[in-house]
């Protein structure tokens, strides 16, 4: 008896990913505010797997997206480089020239060659021609499975028609997105993946991105409110049920202790929040999508390593969505590419509350192209406590404190010259050295801002 037991636990240790191989999930979100989760204040909108979650790991105060829009956030997750230095500068359209290209090293790509299965499920929209040979697809970048959309679920988050797996057309689907994507995840982790290696799955869902359409079970508990606030906010409840199916999952089947799972989003929440479907909010922040302002590029941010990251861990440390490459290449024993800049940061020691100060070699740095632009001010690099934007031309600077001003209503440009000289000048030297590097797409701007005119 005790022969057969010590053989059992033989069988399973020879089965089990070791603790420094573990499992990676990335979930993003889409177009979700710094405001609209339960656990960063929503007073309505109920979000339950994710309030649980945040309490089963850290919950990230000063989560920042690489990019007030999606395209580039979303390249900069995969690479850890800034995306003006990518490439993918913008939101890109259907059809554009922008992709993301192979000569960028991803992270799917880094750990499918260390021995990971890989897995895509959602909206993908790292190229204007997708499913087409003339630009790299999902797969192209490291990914074994992959099921995505180019940009949005069409016609809208309810039976799209507009998914696409290993390249082959799926056709209408029954049912909504983020849960309909998440049933593809649990698929795969099921019977896609090969289960002697560790997983790297990435879940983009469309939730909340327009054109908004909700289960109305969702919308049951917002029946007082008017109609677009039912569809807004029980979207971000389908959203959080699906997210919830997921963790669900993996406790079933035993991988949720070596599964490092990470929340976020892409950019702040559209619109003004005043009309329509779009009723995001930023928790008070000034500024929303396709804004430099902390509301266009702060996010939730959580995220959940059993055994490392202690539980209701919260972290005032400011995170970006391109230190998600070094962080977990760093968790899974992978060595980052030591050819090219890498501008995101390790932030696993701020996760787990070893530092308050992750000493960024490079800063935190935002810019975004786009004709014609929202704002005065499209470019942004924060130095400490301390905030600095700019126009291209740096005609127009503007300065905040975030710790004293996180609602950045107090300019500081004429107060305090000698700050504004110094941060003005960092900011203008460190584009130069950005725009050097990667290509030149954001010259040839459209004139609707839809994306760069063609050749």
């Amino acid at each position: 008896m005790r022969l057969a037991a010590l053989l059992m636990l033989a069988a399973v240790a020879a089965t089990a990913p070791a603790r420094d191989n573990p499992n990676v999930i990335i979930f993003l979100a889409d177009d979700l505010g710094h405001g609209d989760l339960g656990c960063q204040g929503h007073p309505r909108i109920k979000s339950p797997n994710l309030d649980a979650f945040a309490r089963q790991g850290v919950r990230l105060t000063q989560c920042y997206s690489a990019s007030a829009v999606c395209s580039p956030s979303r390249s900069a997750i995969l690479t850890g480089r800034t995306p003006h230095r990518n490439g993918v500068y913008t939101w890109i359209a259907e059809g554009a020239e922008v992709h993301l290209r192979t000569s960028e090293v991803t992270l799917p790509k880094l750990l499918k060659g260390a021995g990971y299965s890989t897995a895509h499920v959602g909206k993908w929209h790292l190229n204007g021609k997708f499913n087409n040979p003339a630009q790299p697809q999902p797969g192209d970048h490291g990914y074994d499975h992959w099921m995505a959309t180019q940009n949005n679920a069409a016609p809208s988050h309810k039976n799209p028609i507009n998914f696409v797996r290993n390249g082959s057309p799926v056709g209408r689907l029954e049912g909504f997105s983020a849960p309909l994507v998440v049933d593809e995840a649990i698929r795969w982790l099921d019977s896609g993946r090969d289960k002697a290696k560790p997983f790297f799955l990435a879940v983009w869902t469309h939730e909340p991105h327009l054109p908004i359409e909700s289960d109305p079970k969702f919308q049951e508990p917002y029946k007082d409110m008017p109609e677009e606030f039912r569809q807004h906010h029980g979207n971000v409840t389908q959203l959080d049920h699906a997210f919830g199916n997921l963790m669900k999952a993996l406790d079933e089947r035993k991988l949720a202790d070596n599964t490092a799972v990470f929340f976020t989003a892409d950019n702040g929440p559209e619109g003004d929040g005043t009309k329509g479907r779009t009723r995001g909010v930023t928790g008070g922040l000034r500024g929303r999508k396709r804004s430099m302002y902390e509301g266009g590029i702060r996010v939730p941010g959580l995220a959940r390593w059993p055994g490392t990251i202690p539980a209701g861990t919260v972290c005032d440390t400011p995170v970006v969505g391109t230190d998600l490459f070094p962080t977990v290449l760093g968790m899974c024993g992978v060595k980052a590419p030591s050819d090219r800049v890498i501008d995101g940061t390790d932030a696993l020691p701020a996760l787990t509350g070893k530092a308050t100060d992750l000493k960024r070699p490079l800063p935190l740095y935002w810019r975004l192209d786009m004709a014609p632009p929202r704002e005065k001010v499209t470019m942004a690099m924060r130095d400490g406590d301390f905030k600095v934007l700019a126009s291209r031309d740096l005609s127009t600077v503007e300065i905040y404190n975030l710790k004293a001003d996180p609602g950045e209503k107090d300019n500081l440009a004429t107060k305090d010259s000698a700050r504004l000289a110094s941060m003005r000048d960092k900011l203008k030297a460190f584009n130069g050295q950005v725009e050097a590097e990667g290509p030149d797409w954001w010259k040839r701007l459209s004139p609707n801002g839809g994306g760069p005119l063609k050749k």
